[in-house]
């Protein structure tokens, strides 16, 4: 009986894998990796490939959702199989769904777990968080369309008194990062729809920039401020803080995110 182990690669390059994961690719048959899902800036494959000692399959989106992951299946059917996943491996639904459908034909299945960009991003902001709600992904606009999903959504966190934290788009294959500044157009023109002011040029705003990475960037600031600053490469994540802040998320946003003083004004 064959085993499929999912395994985090973690945010930023090969070094972020944990022990236990290097360990487990080192014992595998065979290891794949999908690169598509998040973007690692400083993953080099070579070097990967040299820190667990084999070969690295790297596979596409194709093969994973529209085959169906069926070669990985098979082979997990009879071998050992580790699947590297860029952040946490579960975080996406299409792991979710792969891990499902190896357990329905009889594969044993493990995870092996690593930093997120979900719990990172909320990290570095100085944002407690339990006082988040639901998260959204801002996608890139397509003509003559604009997607209202992640604006309401922003909205009902608000509603609520809660944070919401936002992935960005991204599509690797194109090599299409969705910026900072790009995430706040694309929600400015719901905004201009929707007129329930979710998102103005004086919402708070925090962007996030290369999570895990030596360079990391975190700042804080009023929208219109915000589209201005230059984050530098991504990948880039946006949070909309809800309208009141605990005293010391006040306090964190504006000593770790430079965050404008008056937003003090806004503790209750």
């Amino acid at each position: 009986m064959g085993e499929l182990t999912f395994v985090g690669l973690g945010l930023f390059d090969e070094l972020d894998i944990s022990l236990k994961g290097v360990e487990a690719a080192r014992r595998a048959d065979v290891v794949y990796a999908e690169l598509y899902t998040s973007l690692m800036r400083g993953l080099s494959l070579e070097n990967l490939q040299n820190l667990i000692g084999k070969e690295v399959h790297v596979v596409g989106r194709r093969l994973i959702e529209e085959e169906g992951s069926e070669p990985i299946l098979e082979r997990a059917e009879e071998s050992r199989v580790v699947l590297l996943v860029p952040g946490d491996p579960l975080i996406a639904t299409t792991h979710i769904d792969l891990r499902l459908r190896a357990e329905r034909r009889g594969i044993k299945t493990r995870v092996i777990h690593a930093a997120s960009i979900l719990s990172a991003a909320i990290g570095l902001s100085g944002l407690q968080n339990y006082r988040f709600g639901k998260n959204v992904t801002v996608p890139f606009p397509e003509p003559s369309l604009v997607y209202e999903t992640p604006y309401m959504v922003i909205y009902e966190n608000k509603v609520r008194d809660l944070h919401t934290l936002c992935f960005l788009d991204i599509r690797v294959e194109e090599s299409k990062f969705m910026t900072v500044k790009e995430g706040l157009r694309a929600l400015f023109e719901v905004e201009k729809r929707k007129r329930l002011r979710a998102v103005t040029s004086r919402s708070l705003a925090i962007g996030v920039a290369r999570a895990g990475s030596d360079d990391a960037v975190v700042k804080a600031d009023y929208v219109e401020r915000l589209m201005e600053y230059n984050f530098g490469p991504p990948p880039h994540t946006l949070i909309f803080p809800a309208g009141r802040l605990h005293f010391v998320e006040a306090e964190a946003l504006i000593t770790l995110a430079g965050a404008p003083e008056d937003i003090r004004g806004m503790v209750t």
